[in-house]
């Protein structure tokens, strides 16, 4: 395997992220490597368990990895509770080979103590804990979906769930945040609130069945009771949401009894949407961003909605949206 920090220190791409994890005081974590158990409780795919065990030892063994992965766990526990925090794992480069692309699940496990003891001090319980942990497991899916190969597909969303940001509470996940600038606009003409107040920034996992009303209504439900009971400091009186689902061209596209139509009815207008991403629904959708369009073969009707509007000369933009909870 190739030298781990030469490999950082050489990519333009993580040569600063390097700089800034190698600062400060040496950090004082323990760090624990996943067992099978750890990763079924993670939801980790099957196939992915007996490589990442195998790996644990190879990781152990090499002081670069070690010392890097005792820097990245201290950085992410001392900022488990917070709200915004700007560290991120990055994607290491691929002359690391398959430790690379799991490098961030173990630098999740090794917090997972440290996560699991805040979501106990807050009185989070046991199930939305684990339901929420177990996101790490639906992005490994994703990342043997889209590459083939195992892998953390997005370290930087996974982070929220292990610094606490973040919870699943049944069918939506829920993200406690601000108002941004043009949102908070957009919110201060009906209400006494504006940028920089607190928000719930709602996301829609996948894998997690439709997205129905009778599920859509169970969630907010439980939002409403969960963050005053167990983050009673922060006052959040509405909810956002950035999302392809929000872009209202899928009502002209889109049956009435749609359930995506229904999400968008709950939903006050944000913001207009400047820029195409006609990629959005394309990677949520079919899996993948960098598909062709001559390669999508659609089947389902949302499929051929967004197959048909971009062949027609269409495109998409990614919706924004609010409500008062």
């Amino acid at each position: 395997m190739a030298n781990a920090l030469d490999l950082l220190r050489s990519d333009p791409r993580t040569a600063g992220w390097l700089a800034g994890v190698e600062a400060g005081d040496s950090p004082e974590v323990e760090i624990v490597l996943p067992d099978p158990s750890t990763l079924l409780d993670l939801a980790v795919p099957h196939e992915d368990v007996n490589e990442l065990v195998a790996l644990a030892g190879e990781l152990r063994a090499d002081p670069e990895l070690w010392w890097l992965l005792r820097r990245c766990v201290h950085r992410m526990t001392a900022a488990i509770g917070t709200i915004g925090d700007a560290f991120d794992l990055p994607y290491l480069p691929a002359g690391l080979g398959p430790i690379g692309r799991y490098f961030p699940a173990y630098v999740f496990a090794a917090t997972l103590p440290y996560v699991r003891a805040y979501h106990r001090e807050r009185g989070v319980p046991a199930d939305v804990s684990r339901h929420t942990l177990a996101d790490l497991g639906r992005n490994l899916a994703l990342h043997r979906r889209r590459h083939g190969t195992g892998g953390v597909l997005q370290p930087f969303w996974i982070k929220l769930h292990f610094r606490g940001e973040l919870y699943q509470l049944g069918r939506l996940q829920f993200q406690r945040g601000t108002l941004g600038g043009r949102t908070g606009q957009a919110v201060a003409a009906a209400l006494p609130l504006g940028p920089g107040d607190p928000a719930l920034q709602l996301h829609i996992p996948d894998f997690y069945g439709p997205l129905t009303r009778a599920a859509c209504d169970d969630s907010l439900a439980r939002a409403r009771e969960f963050f005053p009971r167990h983050f009673p400091e922060e006052k959040y009186a509405v909810a956002t949401c950035h999302s392809w689902l929000l872009d209202p061209q899928l009502r002209d596209h889109l049956p009435e009894s749609s359930n995506i139509v229904g999400f968008q009815r709950r939903f006050r207008p944000g913001h207009p949407a400047e820029h195409p991403n006609d990629s959005g629904p394309i990677e949520f959708v079919f899996g993948d961003p960098d598909l062709k369009l001559d390669a999508l073969s659609p089947r389902t009707t949302l499929e051929r909605a967004i197959v048909d509007h971009l062949r027609d000369g269409g495109h998409w933009y990614g919706g924004n949206g609010w409500f008062p909870l």
